[in-house]
């Protein structure tokens, strides 16, 4: 049996896939799993070992479907569900199982607050997809695997660090995914233990901001490692604190203590921290969501903006920084 996983971007999505791909390879006898992204998110899945073989999207989605047709799948298990996924359905001779996105009830949760979600992490939704070929959810969580020459060493990072720090994954694909500096200031003086920002180069002056306050307790590793090293330092880290982004769920696929924050999406449409055992919003032992409960325009968006539509982005700026850094301190150790 040939099959072939579809999800193009990003990189929390795909990782929040690993399920599938790692359930189909070890419930289904000789099965073949090929898995299709695009060319920028290679390296979140290239290492997997439960992935017979990986194919790109770049720019050419025609060629792309005239590889892919060569391969001669039997099944197309497509999780992203989009107009470009089914194109590439409709062009492959195979029988195709689709995601459900519930764009109906986002919309209804985002536009009217009217909240028709399951109460359950996406990955279940991900695993019903396959549910027909007869696998099932063996509840061994998220995967990330990094190449061998990706692994950190202790010389990577400073030695003010060597005993632990917080991860302060303070990126995200939209602005108002994410604490603003001031609120992450704010936090780094009220607590004791090395810091360590993560992010890619676009957040690497924010992490200067940040770092300025204490440049030895507090380092900025933003845009200074790959993604597959930034994931060795959430690997190395005791707790790790993060907006609703990829890092995020890399750091549940090592098990990490989680303090998610939540702005302008929520966790009521399935993309909170996934461990495998948590069909609900419950999560591990150390780890919480922090948002603003009832107020009146959280959720407004599935994705997110540049700025707040309101213009008073008090879904972050509301965030009790004190809660914050006494759950840090609780769980430290």
């Amino acid at each position: 049996m040939k099959v072939l996983v579809v999800r193009f971007s990003s990189i929390g999505d795909i990782v929040l896939t690993t399920p599938v791909v790692r359930c189909l390879k070890k419930q289904l006898p000789d099965v073949e799993v090929h898995y299709v992204t695009k060319k920028s998110f290679r390296d979140v899945v290239a290492s997997n070992p439960y992935i017979d073989k990986l194919h790109l999207l770049e720019n050419d989605l025609h060629g792309l479907i005239e590889e892919l047709k060569k391969e001669k799948f039997d099944y197309i298990i497509d999780l992203h569900n989009n107009l470009r996924t089914k194109r590439l359905k409709r062009n492959l001779d195979a029988k195709a199982y689709t995601f459900d996105k519930l764009n109906l009830r986002k919309w209804l949760l985002v536009n009217f607050k009217v909240n028709l979600m399951p109460d359950e992490s996406i990955v279940e939704r991900y695993l019903e997809t396959v549910k027909p070929l007869g696998v099932k959810n063996d509840g061994l969580g998220l995967d990330y695997f990094t190449p061998k020459e990706a692994e950190l060493q202790n010389f990577d990072v400073p030695m003010s660090h060597w005993a632990g720090y917080v991860g302060c994954v303070i990126g995200g694909s939209y602005n108002t995914k994410k604490l603003p500096v001031d609120k992450w200031v704010e936090f780094c003086n009220k607590v004791p233990y090395p810091i360590m920002l993560l992010g890619g180069p676009e957040d690497k002056a924010d992490g200067d901001f940040i770092a300025q306050l204490d440049p030895i307790r507090i380092y900025n590793s933003c845009g200074k490692f790959s993604l597959n090293e930034s994931a060795g330092l959430v690997e190395k880290s005791r707790i790790i604190i993060s907006n609703d982004t990829g890092l995020m769920h890399i750091a549940a696929s090592y098990g990490k203590k989680i303090i998610s924050l939540w702005g302008n999406t929520s966790p009521d449409m399935g993309m909170f921290p996934y461990f495998g055992l948590n069909n609900v919003k419950n999560v591990m032992d150390g780890s919480h969501m922090l948002e603003i409960p009832r107020l009146y325009c959280h959720p407004c968006s599935k994705l997110g903006y540049n700025e707040c539509p309101e213009g008073h982005f008090k879904c972050m700026n509301l965030l009790d920084m004190n809660l914050l850094a006494e759950l840090v301190k609780k769980n430290w150790n």
